[in-house]
């Protein structure tokens, strides 16, 4: 399995540096697919299944199947109540907005996953099970293995952005599979349309369930790096299938394409498009991506964006063999050349409370002492609708500095977006 993974990376390498792009923006680019036959795993379709790719929020997938096994063997019960810690709050959007000091209930947190696609509700999962969210992602890459995930590597449980994170259509097609086999108690989850949370009613982001005949889930995801993603499962005459569709440029591209597939596996007719054309349509070419993780079609929240660091498809393909047991090495950081501007600034979170921010300001320098240890802190109270906040900042960088310092606390599992000037406010 290593050799192939690293055969992989070097061919994709090769083609990279043939196209003028990174290893990193040829992992990007990849797009994949492929229709599984529920009952039996007999591949139906496969279009490239088994690229390397990232998974994004179908992450939570593993995270949602980790949860479901602890819900089994009675280390979790439905109505318990999880603390809520400070590191699950400074998550990126989409989230559910929760506090460091509350709580929040195991089944609460399965449906802001499988509705909301929530990264702090992930979070919370992650550390009751895990104790960390670092160990969480390890038991979840242990977990891959042992159902068959050969290709797939873990490194957060919300499918933030990390370039390390990676995964195939194959290997979720597995994971699917495996959610329906073993946790067919709790796989109605993933039909929810929307829940209720905080007085608003939070509508579940697959929308193509709502006009595909027989579709009962699974989940959506997307960042940049990995385009728009989608694991479903529909049932027709008895017979279900599994289809998971990575790399769309658009929402609607993507849930065209698995619905094309999917009418293609039960027999039906294609809707007038031959495999080329719905192919092409999931082109994902773009430029050096910023990323973030809104997972597709929500219009609620803005994107926080980070930038993501490159790793190579060669330390992709290494850390895929094992489970992800051993820190990534550290990033080189090069001292970069301060332009005239020193007015940009970096963002490592919104806390509710003033020591939160502080404390967040003080673990960034720490994680990137060379890029910031000139910068100032900066924790400011604002208001977000009708609530305050305290945002974390270091500002006094040049843009270069604080694009790559974003791209270092990124790397080491912060949350980061650089701030130009004109977004000092």
């Amino acid at each position: 399995m290593g050799r192939h993974l690293f055969a992989a990376a070097a061919l994709l390498g090769m083609v990279a540096a043939g196209c003028g792009l990174s290893a990193a923006e040829a992992l990007a680019a990849k797009a994949a697919a492929i229709v599984v036959d529920a009952r039996t795993g007999q591949v139906l379709i496969d279009q490239d299944a088994d690229a390397i790719t990232h998974p994004a929020s179908l992450t939570k997938m593993m995270t949602l199947y980790l949860t479901f096994d602890a819900l089994e063997d009675g280390r979790l019960t439905l109505d318990q109540q999880l603390p809520v810690s400070s590191w699950a709050e400074s998550m990126s959007p989409t989230k559910l907005g929760l506090r460091a000091g509350q709580s929040l209930k195991v089944e609460t947190a399965i449906l802001g996953l499988v509705t909301k696609s929530a990264n702090d509700a992930a979070v919370v999962l992650a550390e009751a099970l895990g104790g960390t969210e670092s160990r969480f992602a390890e038991m979840m890459t242990r977990k891959a293995r042992e159902l068959g995930m050969r290709h797939t590597v873990y490194r957060n449980a919300s499918g933030l952005p990390n370039m390390e994170q990676v995964t195939t259509a194959r290997d979720y097609a597995a994971l699917s599979r495996a959610l329906m086999r073993d946790h067919a108690r709790y796989y109605p989850y993933f039909s929810r349309r929307n829940f209720v949370y905080g007085g608003r009613t939070l509508p579940n982001h697959n929308r193509l369930m709502s006009r595909y005949e027989g579709m009962d889930g699974i989940k959506t995801g997307y960042t940049v790096a990995s385009g728009f993603n989608l694991a479903a499962s529909a049932v027709r005459d008895g017979r279900r299938l599994v289809g998971v569709v990575l790399g769309g440029k658009s929402a609607v591209s993507r849930d065209d394409k698995m619905a094309a597939l999917l009418d293609q596996a039960f027999g039906r007719p294609n809707r007038g498009r031959d495999d080329e054309a719905v192919m092409a349509s999931l082109d994902t070419s773009r430029s050096d991506a910023i990323d973030g993780e809104g997972d597709d079609d929500d219009d609620e929240e803005p994107v926080v964006k980070a930038k993501p660091v490159r790793a190579s498809l060669q330390t992709a393909a290494q850390t895929a063999a094992v489970p992800a047991a051993v820190p990534a090495a550290p990033v080189r950081e090069e001292k970069a050349t301060r332009g005239a501007s020193t007015h940009w600034g970096v963002q490592v979170g919104a806390f509710s409370s003033k020591a939160a921010g502080n404390k967040a300001v003080s673990q960034a320098v720490k994680q990137a002492p060379f890029l910031l240890r000139t910068a100032k802190s900066s924790v400011t109270e604002a208001k977000a609708g009708k609530e305050t906040v305290y945002r974390a900042r270091l500002t006094g960088l040049d843009e270069k500095d604080a694009r790559k310092a974003c791209a270092v606390l990124t790397k080491h599992g912060h949350h980061c977006v650089a701030v130009s000037p004109g977004e000092r406010g």
